[in-house]
Parts: structure tokens; C-alpha cells; sequence
């Protein structure tokens, strides 16, 4: 019951604040038929004009794919003990 009041006493304002009031954007009156006179007025900035610069393509050259398989890397068995040898792609 406490949990019920308390719930209508925080909703209270907050439906009171909903409400339409004098100054609500729902009773503005839009009328269509009205035109804008106003002439926006801007400075003329002068720019730099843009310097493009030419670029040389090369021509696209065939080349063949090289296959490549990964190595994972792994601990390898030395006289003095164990190493670390990284990862790496062989070609194939």
C-alpha cells in the first residue's frame, strides 16, 4: 500500500507538467500562405584557388601470387636448454 502512494505521489508532478498549457506548441497557428521577406546578407570571402596536383600512375602489373603457409611458433630443444622460436611464413 506504502509502494502504492508513494508511486502516485512521485507521478503527480510529473502528470501535472504534461499537461497543455497557454503557451503550447499544439495550439500555435501555422498559416502556409505566409511568404518570408528576409535577404540574408553574406561577406564574399576570397579563396585560394585549389592547386591539383597531377599524379603519375603507374600501369598495373600482373604478378603472380605467392603462396605462403604459416609456421607457428614453438619451443625448440638446444644443448643448453629450450628456445623460443618466433612464427613465420615459409613460401610453398
Amino acid at each position: 500500500m506504502k509502494r502504492i502512494i508513494i508511486g502516485a505521489l512521485l507521478a503527480l508532478p510529473i502528470a501535472i507538467a504534461s499537461l497543455p498549457s497557454e503557451a503550447s506548441a499544439a495550439e500555435i497557428i501555422v498559416r502556409p500562405n505566409v511568404v518570408s521577406r528576409r535577404v540574408v546578407h553574406r561577406q564574399v570571402v576570397n579563396r585560394r584557388p585549389v592547386v591539383r596536383r597531377v599524379i603519375n600512375r603507374r600501369p598495373v602489373v600482373n604478378r603472380r601470387v605467392i603462396r605462403q603457409r604459416l609456421i607457428p611458433g614453438y619451443w625448440e630443444r638446444t644443448r643448453y636448454g629450450r628456445r623460443w622460436v618466433p612464427a613465420r611464413y615459409v613460401r610453398y
